[in-house]
């Protein structure tokens, strides 16, 4: 292998995670059970950031050496295949906030709202402020993701069955790793529940309903420590404009050419993520029924 095509801050942030989550779950466990506890949780958010970038090619040019990194499925809820063939639906930019063709969108038909239980409007609506998407949003969207895999096997969705069948060693290895462990399953899966709500802030509010494609997808100038964890993914227009680019390279990207970007997507930019905890926390930005559906 061309060592020159090896992206080393990938790679070797890659290597801490594991070691980190090694130490979370025995040493630091073992000193202060919320010690490791955190340190768990931070580390399955960022194993699920590093999962993202090798489902778009990275650090090697070869894609199943990419994937036998990430093979352990720290955050035990989400298979990888699942998650990279959605994924990568999801980057079909003319259908982005789709309620039917967007994998990942949280908006919904207006008439399939219409139709849903009041109880089940109102969890969908608490799940669209910051506080919701933290507190119910894992639920939500693992019940929901589940619920669309079983109805796609039932119907003969090879790729979904493949999908789940490989997630049991995936996950099973991690659960052979608690087995001799320090940390107990209990606590484990409390942070599991934690990694994701920590990734749904990335995800609050990627994406929103406008008429132009180009102008769905965000950008927060944050360069704190949530950046670091999402590997700068919310320059996420910078993303989808250039998916194959590196996690280190996007800031790059974006300040150099600021002014094109902030058009392309309509000027729909976050100074921080500060900002949108104070804006958003107890109020919901969007509607869940899409404001623009049915299309014109």
């Amino acid at each position: 292998m061309d060592s020159r095509s090896t992206e080393w801050p990938t790679l070797v942030l890659l290597v801490l995670v594991y070691a980190i989550w090694g130490l979370s779950i025995t040493w630091a466990a073992a000193l202060w059970l919320p010690l490791g506890m955190v340190l768990a949780t931070l580390t399955i958010a960022q194993h699920s950031s590093l999962t993202h970038e090798v489902l778009h090619g990275h650090p090697f040019h070869n894609q199943r050496l990419n994937e036998a990194l990430v093979f352990p499925c720290l955050g035990l809820l989400v298979p990888y295949l699942r998650f990279r063939d959605l994924h990568l639906d999801h980057h079909r930019d003319s259908l982005l906030t789709d309620p039917y063709d967007d994998p990942e969108s949280n908006y919904l038909d207006p008439e399939v709202w219409c139709r849903l239980p009041r109880w089940w409007r109102r969890v969908l609506m608490f799940n669209n402020t910051l506080l919701g998407r933290l507190v119910v949003g894992p639920l939500v969207g693992q019940l929901m993701f589940m619920h669309a895999d079983w109805r796609a096997i039932r119907v003969g969705d090879t790729a979904a069955l493949r999908g789940w069948l490989w997630h049991i060693p995936a996950a099973g290895l991690v659960l052979w790793a608690l087995s001799y462990a320090t940390m107990p399953l209990w606590a484990y899966l409390i942070c599991a529940y934690a990694g994701l709500s920590i990734l749904k802030i990335r995800t609050f509010l990627e994406h929103r309903a406008h008429e132009r494609c180009s102008g769905r997808t965000v950008v927060i100038e944050d360069r704190g420590p949530l950046a670091l964890i999402f590997l700068n993914n919310n320059y996420h227009v910078v993303h989808h404009m250039h998916p194959k680019e590196p996690w280190y390279r996007l800031p790059g990207l974006y300040v150099r050419n600021r002014a094109h970007y902030l058009n392309r997507n309509d000027n729909y930019v976050y100074m921080s993520y500060a900002q949108i905890f104070r804006r958003y926390f107890l109020h919901a930005k969007d509607t869940v029924p899409h404001p623009l559906w049915p299309k014109s």
